[in-house]
């Protein structure tokens, strides 16, 4: 029998990935002044057993001012990088999945609460709250305290941390980079006229508001390991007229592979509350496609993903080469199994649960 498309093995810069499942970074808001703890262990140790190929650590902040709230995950100076350490040393004593880190800076979207104390933004006053940066001196919302305007020592400055980050996530080990340019953060703001209204080098025109974003991925790839790949998050589309739109994306995704990017990771919106998301399951799946026909590197989809034969079509009519999984995973953490199962594909689980394979499904674990 053939092998479904959603299991069909991948090779993206070198990593052999056993399937097209990827997990999705996701925040937990559950680090201590950057530093990851032990329910990081807990949360990436489980999903680190559900048969995915790649498993994505959270947004993680290459500053301090960088995170969306202060519970957010670092990776800026030694402290940080040895509880991400430990924490990774653990997973991989069970898992040989490999691993994926997403670099972040949150621009004028930082110092917020976390989400389930209502996520509004704190303004610098506030002890858990500091001083956004942006492109431009524009608030998120309003009533947001506006963000200082970067100049030009304060672009190299975050260009060099997103270096440094990637150094340390290569002496970590780490398989992959993926940097965050989606949902309104730092990068994806230079992208859009909305939000960049600069007047020099890195505003304007289309190939100025690249300008930072590609900066960016050019200091990572030099920074991390040639044999490693870099790869891109971007939004499609703001939804909003005006805004970054498609025909952006593809000229950006265009550029990156230009640089070497070994591939990008397609959702959409997050950069202004007036967006108007027709959500809905495959919702963000045309914007993948559209990438997809205008490029060569790979392209992941996402968003409300959820069903096995919703994912199998997706791949195996070439709308994506992978998809991405979020929400998803954290309801369902053996999705990949289930998947699995339903399409007649077999899947890597720890020798721990083979016991556990229904009569019906015998050989969805091969064994060794």
């Amino acid at each position: 029998m053939s092998v479904p498309a959603l299991f069909r093995p991948l090779t993206v810069s070198g990593l052999e990935l056993a399937n097209r499942i990827v997990i999705a970074p996701m925040c937990q808001y559950s680090a201590q002044n950057g530093c990851m703890t032990d329910w990081h262990q807990i949360h990436l140790g489980q999903l680190a057993l559900s048969g995915a190929a790649l498993l994505t650590i959270e947004a993680t902040a290459v500053v301090p001012e960088g995170r969306i709230t202060y519970a957010d995950v670092g990776l800026w100076d030694e402290a940080t990088e040895a509880a991400m350490a430990s924490v990774l040393e653990s997973i991989r004593r069970w898992s040989d999945m490999p691993i994926a880190i997403q670099l972040a800076h949150a621009g004028r979207k930082a110092s917020t609460e976390v989400p389930w104390k209502g996520g509004a933004q704190l303004p610098p006053s506030d002890a858990h709250g500091w001083q956004t940066e942006a492109p431009s001196a524009l608030a998120f919302a309003p009533g947001d305290a506006p963000p200082v305007a970067l100049d030009h020592d304060g672009l190299a400055r975050i260009r060099d941390a997103f270096a440094e980050a990637a150094m340390r996530a290569a002496r970590l080990g780490i398989d992959a980079v993926q940097l965050h340019g989606a949902h309104g953060y730092l990068l994806h703001e230079f992208l859009s006229p909305l939000s960049n209204q600069r007047d020099d080098d890195y505003g304007g025109s289309l190939e100025n508001r690249m300008r930072f974003p590609l900066e960016v991925f050019d200091a990572v790839r030099v920074a991390f390991p040639p044999d490693r790949g870099v790869s891109m998050r971007v939004s499609g589309t703001d939804w909003v007229e005006g805004g970054w739109d498609v025909a952006g994306t593809i000229a950006f995704a265009q550029a990156l592979e230009a640089r070497g990017c070994a591939a990008i990771h397609v959702s959409s919106g997050g950069l202004d509350p007036r967006q108007d998301i027709p959500v809905g399951p495959n919702y963000q799946v045309p914007l993948a496609r559209a990438v997809k026909q205008a490029c060569g590197m790979p392209v992941i989809a996402v968003g409300l993903i959820s069903d096995y034969e919703q994912a199998e079509a997706i791949v195996g009519t070439g709308d994506a080469d992978m998809v991405a999984l979020a929400r998803t995973m954290l309801y369902d953490p053996r999705w990949p199994w289930h998947a699995a199962a339903h399409l007649g594909a077999q899947v890597k689980a720890p020798p721990q649960y083979w016991r556990c394979q229904p009569r019906r499904f015998q050989d969805l674990f091969p064994s060794p």
